[in-house]
């Protein structure tokens, strides 16, 4: 029977924590580019539709740019 951990899975998991890391880096530094904007309060607890659709925008696009970056 065939290890689980082959080096292809192996690498698939490597690269995956390496993209969220990369991903929750990417959110931080949105957050701290925009000082005057609480995101958290403008989600949570005014229930701001538009900066939820612009954080959307903003997590697809960085989503394929560390995709194709991480996939080569």
């Amino acid at each position: 029977m065939e290890s689980l951990l082959t080096p292809q899975v192996i690498n698939a998991i490597i690269f995956s924590v390496a993209g969220l890391v990369i991903f929750a880096v990417s959110f931080i530094a949105l957050d701290v580019l925009t000082p005057k904007v609480s995101i958290w309060k403008e989600l949570v607890e005014k229930q701001n539709l538009a900066v939820g659709v612009f954080l959307g925008a903003v997590f697809i696009g960085m989503a394929l740019i560390i995709s194709a970056a991480v996939h080569g």
